[in-house]
């Protein structure tokens, strides 16, 4: 599946009004900011764009707030990029949205989620966003597998492109799905069942190995999925981990089975921790998996906040290849689903 989308290094944006769709969702620890690699990565766009462009209204959203919500406000976000670029914070309203002036030329809204015409994707809301500028750049590879207003909506009234993270995420994911070394192993913890349950039985279209653990290890419908799997014949391997006695971390044994697939392999993609690594009693199986990728010569790719998370604490991020700012986002991708918000930027 190979993406041909609308680059923002090929638009006209001088002295432009630009909407810029970033991922502002990081974790937060009282209040403070865990974690900020997806907003690391959006200041190169956000730099380039600041040499040719008039001003900049930057969208995104933060955690999943049903409604307003004074801890999940943006704020925080703003003030980091206040931090960064030097800036001075200054409350202010844009065509009846809250926002912060972060910098001279770039102003920040707060969260749209906050709105729930944003993931209704509700074309007024879409209409009344799109007025704020003249072009939309898309640069949150994270968010680009939902319908939200700020996703597609802008879309359809703006000329739209992509921001240079998200073409980065696209050519280096595309790399894996169209033509990786093999053997490919792909390797899914953590939580969001719901989410990853589907996308672990199309992982054996491309795949040569998948190696599930976390939270959706417990669940039985992977073990009847690997029942299926094996009686359809599929090309791939899926091996399910055991679970300690309190379910709350995979076994030793099945972290080291883990690591002696992936030595052999010549591409893994990781997603989602192996256990409860918020707490340290439950950091084992994860632990053992990390060390093991990192030394390994393979060709590694990590995504999901959760598990960047965990591999910054323990110093082994810079291990790894190339670190995707998409947790769902990454994995639908490679399951070949098409992602809605790189469907409405392509040429």
């Amino acid at each position: 599946m190979i993406h041909d989308l609308k680059n923002i290094e090929d638009a006209d944006v001088r002295s432009k009004i630009v909407l810029l769709r970033a991922d502002l969702d990081v974790p937060l620890t009282g209040g403070e900011i865990s974690d900020d690699f997806r907003l690391i990565t959006s200041l190169e766009t956000i730099n380039y764009l600041l040499k040719q462009t008039r001003t900049i209204f930057i969208i995104g959203h933060l955690g999943r707030p049903e409604k307003e919500d004074k801890n999940l406000s943006l704020k925080v976000v703003a003030q980091w990029y206040a931090n960064k670029l030097k800036g001075n914070l200054k409350e202010m309203e844009v065509h009846g949205f809250l926002g912060w002036e972060i910098f001279p030329g770039i102003v920040l809204l707060e969260n749209l989620r906050f709105h729930k015409e944003e993931e209704e994707n509700n074309l007024e809301f879409s209409q009344k966003l799109a007025s704020l500028a003249d072009i939309y750049v898309n640069d949150a590879f994270a968010s680009s597998h939902r319908s939200h207003a700020s996703i597609v909506g802008i879309a359809k009234y703006l000329p739209s492109y992509a921001g240079l993270r998200l073409q980065k995420e696209v050519e280096e994911l595309s790399k894996v799905l169209e033509n990786p070394k093999r053997p490919l192993c792909v390797i899914i913890g953590g939580a969001k069942i719901e989410t990853k349950l589907p996308l672990v039985e199309k992982m054996h279209h491309f795949a040569d190995y998948v190696l599930v653990g976390g939270e959706i290890a417990e669940n039985d419908k992977v073990l009847l999925r690997v029942q299926h799997e094996k009686l359809q014949g599929q090309k791939s391997a899926l091996l399910v981990a055991d679970l300690t006695t309190d379910n709350k971390d995979i076994t030793v044994k099945s972290a080291e089975n883990f690591v002696q697939i992936i030595q052999n392999c010549s591409t893994v993609v990781w997603n989602g921790p192996m256990g409860q690594v918020e707490n340290e009693d439950y950091q084992m199986g994860t632990e053992i998996l990390a060390k093991g990728l990192a030394s390994s010569n393979t060709h590694k790719i990590v995504g999901g906040g959760d598990t960047i998370a965990y591999l910054k604490k323990v110093n082994l991020l810079e291990k790894f290849d190339f670190v995707s700012t998409g947790g769902g986002a990454m994995l639908e991708f490679l399951a070949g689903i098409k992602l809605p918000g790189l469907e409405v930027l392509e040429k």
